[in-house]
């Protein structure tokens, strides 16, 4: 991967740990040469990635929507903000952008868009790694919940895992080089099940 989108919170949370693991994973992209792209805040998690990444040498792209970067929430010391109009034209650049996509700890912001690209994942509308930087069991009701969609047959097995999860950002990027995906999405099956 030369460059990874990183969903995380415009705010920093009440755990220290968030904000260390943002911290560490931005290092460490730099370290690789695998550049951010991010929602180009300057505050939050999403400043602190921005910030360790550039600390570490590496790039950091920006994707900002006018009406944040006008409340001077956009990051002005990036590799690059790019300022789009709408939230859905933010969304659509950074996976245009992206080769893989990492949720960190966030709110909703951060669910609905790690929910998007899995979803766009499991449609064959791209062939990217996804997955959850899991901190101190952030997503564990996540997890849980993607293994009773697949238990209760609303969720097929490959597509279950097309989440991949770790806590430690290096293990986390070594499963999402190694992962491959599933064969190409055949829709035979839904009009059998729908018989």
């Amino acid at each position: 991967m030369k460059n990874l989108a990183v969903y995380c919170g415009a705010s920093k949370g009440h755990e220290t740990v968030h904000l260390d693991h943002a911290k560490k994973l931005g290092h460490l992209m730099g370290e690789l040469r695998i550049a951010l792209v991010y929602g180009g805040g300057s505050v939050g998690l999403m400043g602190a990635i921005a910030d360790a990444i550039m600390e570490a040498g590496g790039r950091a792209i920006g994707v900002i929507p006018r009406f944040l970067d006008e409340h001077e929430l956009g990051h002005k010391k990036l590799t690059e903000l790019i300022v789009v109009e709408t939230m859905h034209e933010r969304k659509q650049k950074m996976i245009d952008l992206a080769e893989g996509f990492v949720a960190m700890p966030g709110g909703f912001g951060t669910l609905e868009e790690l929910g998007e690209v899995l979803a766009w994942s499991q449609l064959g509308l791209h062939n990217c790694p996804c997955g959850v930087l899991n901190v101190k069991g952030f997503y564990d009701g996540l997890i849980a919940f993607a293994d009773r969609m697949q238990a209760d047959g609303l969720l097929r097995k490959e597509d279950r895992d097309r989440l991949l999860d770790h806590e430690d950002p290096a293990t986390l990027l070594d499963q999402m080089a190694a992962w491959q995906p599933p064969a190409e999405l055949k829709w035979e099956h839904l009009k059998r099940e729908n018989l």
